[in-house]
């Protein structure tokens, strides 16, 4: 088949199969020629010293133009100076911008039990609309352990600032950092000066930031999202009998099971058996309960089964009778 015939089959222009064929070699472009209006290298030199001098500084270059031109004086077109500031790397940002350092996100590292503990207020349903019990925990940071909580009617900085003072002196260590929100309670005088009177570092989250106390956040969701956490409570001692069963359970057997985890050597994995592809080697499906038997059916000769019909026969063609009392059909 020759070319002509080939290029009318595929729908191909013979003119560009034999340009493909024989590309044209590449031509160098000419370099582009200077307009006789373009500025020499002084006269640029000078309009970037105008662009740049103090009262300048901080304009753009269509303003620079504008004020320029009000004068009287007529340097260069507007996109003549954006061409200038780009070639000396001056076409960005010409204002003057506080530059703000990257600010570095604040971390408590604890290396050892009982140097960093945080705490937190939680309210928990009471039995009616608008009752609400107020949890208090306190966990060490390092073992994730529940030092010290309560349960309380009401929120108070009173009652906050001895849990903390009943806590560190039950443990018999001096916690360095104590950490919490910007609660009220938080923030109080009172747990404020105890603090101060141990010798604790305080911290707080950052304002408006709502991550910054995680592992007191963590810890309510694990206690509300627990499986026999109840839709309310009913009165204050079941609040707290409830809390101690659940606290007592995270702390010496989920504590416990987190560690063996966690120190668990890790074993290799044994490579999953696959059934083979051939249909026929496959095993036979089990049934999930003994097969029922059937009872078994009376053998019928041609002529009792021809009797059979024959009966229902005559019952299907007898009239029936409709009983206009009970509305009950019965055959005559």
């Amino acid at each position: 088949m020759n070319t002509t015939a080939a290029c009318r089959l595929t729908g191909r222009s013979r003119a560009t199969h034999y340009r493909r064929r024989n590309p044209p070699a590449p031509r160098e472009r000419a370099p582009r020629p200077t307009p006789p209006s373009a500025l020499s290298p002084a006269e640029r030199a000078e309009v970037l010293a105008v662009l740049n001098q103090p009262q300048y500084a901080d304009l753009p270059p269509a303003q620079v133009w504008a004020r320029e031109l009000d004068e009287g004086r007529y340097w260069c077109s507007e996109r003549t100076m954006y061409r200038i500031l780009a070639a000396a790397g001056q076409s960005g940002e010409r204002r003057r911008l506080a530059a703000h350092p990257a600010k570095k996100v604040p971390q408590l590292v604890a290396s050892a039990p009982c140097q960093v503990l945080t705490w937190d207020i939680s309210k928990l349903k009471g039995p009616d609309k608008g009752v609400w019990y107020h949890l208090y925990v306190i966990i060490d940071i390092y073992s994730r352990y529940i030092c010290g909580w309560t349960v309380e009617r009401a929120e108070s900085a009173e009652r906050a600032e001895e849990l903390i003072r009943e806590t560190i002196e039950r443990n018999g260590i001096v916690p360095e950092t104590v950490h919490a929100d910007r609660g009220t309670s938080m923030t109080s005088k009172k747990v404020s000066q105890l603090l101060i009177d141990l010798g604790v570092a305080r911290s707080h989250s950052r304002p408006k930031v709502s991550n910054d106390n995680p592992f007191s956040e963590a810890n309510f969701k694990t206690i509300k999202y627990c499986g026999e956490y109840p839709e309310s409570f009913n009165s204050l001692t079941e609040v707290r009998d409830w809390c101690e069963s659940f606290i007592a359970c995270y702390n010496h057997e989920k504590t416990a099971q987190r560690h063996r985890h966690a120190h668990a050597v890790r074993r290799p994995l044994r490579p999953r058996r696959t059934a083979p592809r051939d249909a026929r080697r496959r095993p036979g499906r089990r049934l999930r309960q003994a097969p029922r038997t059937l009872r078994p059916q009376d053998p019928r000769t041609p002529e009792t089964a021809r009797g059979h019909l024959d009966k229902q026969a005559d019952r299907s063609a007898s009239p029936r009778r409709r009983d206009h009392s009970t509305g009950i059909e019965r055959t005559t």
